[in-house]
């Protein structure tokens, strides 16, 4: 299963980054293989629509389940139509979050935001 997560620097050890959109890069990680690989996030200094820009690089890496800690309607509905399930992460590293969804103990993120809608989102 390959996963996908916002994060503040190219190392797992990094803390996940509070704002999906605004994100600097995405840990893209495969359960299976435990192969990381960091992407760079171009829609992070756009001026507005970071969020689902953000949500469509992610979709593209054909990943099965984004880990944030939380996201925006307009990228949820992108998750949604690539069929990617969503988890809330928890305060602390990419890798503790990987273990935590490992062992079935982050929940499914229910609860979506309307956005920031040109607000900066941070």
């Amino acid at each position: 299963m390959k996963l996908a997560m916002p994060i503040e620097g190219k190392d797992s050890m990094k803390n996940v980054s509070p704002s999906f959109g605004r994100a600097p890069y995405f840990l893209i990680y495969d359960t299976d293989t435990k192969e990381e690989k960091y992407l760079e996030n171009s829609a992070a200094t756009t001026q507005g629509g970071a969020g689902v820009k953000a949500a469509q690089i992610v979709a593209d890496s054909k990943v099965d389940v984004l880990l944030t800690p939380r996201c925006g309607k307009n990228a949820a509905e992108v998750f949604e139509d690539s069929g990617i399930k969503l988890y809330k992460t928890r305060e602390g590293s990419a890798k503790k979050n990987i273990e935590d969804f490992t062992e079935d103990r982050l929940s499914p993120l229910e609860e979506i935001h309307a956005g920031f809608h040109n607000h900066g989102g941070r």
